[in-house]
């Protein structure tokens, strides 16, 4: 990762403010994240890990279009989009810096500014809207990868990845008795400690599950401080179960910045070995996680402990591998017209991350629509279809007029420290 450039890359290194390749790939992820998420708003928190658990399959409704969706986002974006989210915020913080430090500022002191407005962001998207936020995550791991920003690429890589690799160990191996003891009752061969403890755990599931319905469907205000009173420290939570996740991704996203990856400096034959060999090692892994659990209908126990930890080395190999294909692949989407929308998505993704949540729980939540635990898989599918065409829509449309999108203007003030233009020229 620490090659030097070729003397001519196999396409031009961006002479403009922004790099395509970043923009690009970030709308890619934007997009994706929300085939994701969906069934974060469209049920209780635990609906997430396992099809087997939303409502509408307790109450005796046919499993398998929700399988079978579950089964296509697992394949396709679970676990990849978070990764490339990782790795550009860890990226985009390295380019923040040297634009800043390139303008006469102290950079690192106005990237940790950034981040603590990020948190703010972050925690007010919990309370005041969905559970699921990943900005406060982002903001706490960001502090520690700007500690480790001077670190030589290779350190970074080495840092990432063992950080990564031993995160992921350590679950697989303290998760894998619930995992037996899951697998022992269904076989009919458990011992009594074995089905005393998933009895234990189901019911405590199904009674979280319960407890989310009915507290998503108060008010607004209601239910804001239903999460201020049972559970104002959830963000932070979040973030001691994500941390060895997500900072040593976003230390490998600051060593790919740093070797040239998202600018052209790489050769075209290491990227593509990196795209297909990333992308096959990916699919070949989700589809052995994958050949386990659709037989077993998804267990409930088993299945957080699989997108977490199991799936680890398929998240980061699969959004390596389309990081790597995204890039080779911008100069001629950049020139597309679906490429110029993913970007125009990918440089307003703060705020479309935002507005999705905003849509989302007003069609779910019992200030809106009320509709949590009644929208089948399919027709969250449509809604999230529906979602992307209004992100390539209306992101395109709004920065032909604003030189940024609307939270991204906000967020840029507040670390400046003054009104930062708005409209374009």
């Amino acid at each position: 990762m620490t090659a030097s450039p070729p003397a001519q890359p196999y396409f031009p290194i961006a002479r403009t403010p922004r790099i395509a390749a970043l923009d690009l790939i970030r709308g890619v992820a934007v997009l994706g994240i929300l085939a994701v998420n969906i069934a974060g708003f469209a049920g209780p928190i635990d609906t997430t890990d396992s099809p087997a658990l939303f409502p509408m399959a307790l109450a005796g409704h046919a499993p398998f279009a929700g399988e079978a969706s579950f089964a296509a986002v697992f394949l396709i974006f679970e676990g990849k989009m978070r990764a490339l989210f990782s790795m550009l915020f860890g990226a985009s913080m390295c380019l923040f810096i040297e634009r800043a430090d390139g303008r006469g500022r102290y950079g690192e002191g106005l990237q940790l500014r950034r981040l603590l407005w990020l948190g703010c962001f972050g925690y007010l998207h919990y309370v005041l809207l969905w559970w699921g936020d990943i900005l406060f995550d982002y903001a706490v791991c960001g502090v520690f990868a700007l500690m480790l920003r001077r670190l030589s690429p290779r350190a970074l890589v080495i840092a990432g990845l063992g950080g990564f690799a031993a995160w992921h160990l350590w679950g697989v191996t303290d998760t894998w008795p619930t995992i037996l003891a899951e697998e022992h009752l269904r076989l009919g061969t458990a011992s009594a400690t074995e089905h005393a403890s998933v009895l234990r755990d189901l019911t405590a599931t199904h009674s979280r599950i319960t407890r989310d319905l009915a507290q998503t469907q108060l008010g607004f205000a209601a239910n804001a401080a239903a999460k201020l009173r049972l559970a104002p420290f959830w963000p932070l939570v979040v973030t001691l179960y994500t941390i060895g996740e997500t900072l040593p991704l976003m230390l490998l996203g600051m060593a790919l910045y740093a070797s040239g990856f998202f600018t052209g400096a790489w050769p075209r034959r290491r990227m593509l070995a990196l795209a297909g060999g990333g992308l096959a090692i990916g699919l070949i892994w989700a589809l052995a996680l994958l050949g386990w659990a659709l037989p077993r209908h998804f267990p409930p126990l088993a299945m957080p402990y699989i997108l977490s930890y199991w799936a680890g080395s398929e998240h980061l190999a699969g959004a390596l591998g389309l990081a790597a294909l995204l890039v080779l692949a911008t100069p001629r989407m950049a020139a597309s017209a679906l490429g110029a929308r993913l970007a125009a998505a990918g440089r307003m993704a703060f705020s479309n991350y935002l507005a999705t949540s905003m849509v989302m729980c007003w069609v779910f939540y019992g200030w809106g629509l009320g509709l949590e635990g009644r929208v089948s898989p399919m027709g969250q599918m449509a809604l999230v279809v529906a979602g992307w065409a209004v992100m390539l829509g209306w992101s395109r449309f709004w920065l032909t007029h604003f030189a940024q999108g609307p939270l991204e203007w906000v967020w840029r003030s507040l670390t400046e420290g003054r009104v930062m233009r708005f409209r374009r020229g």
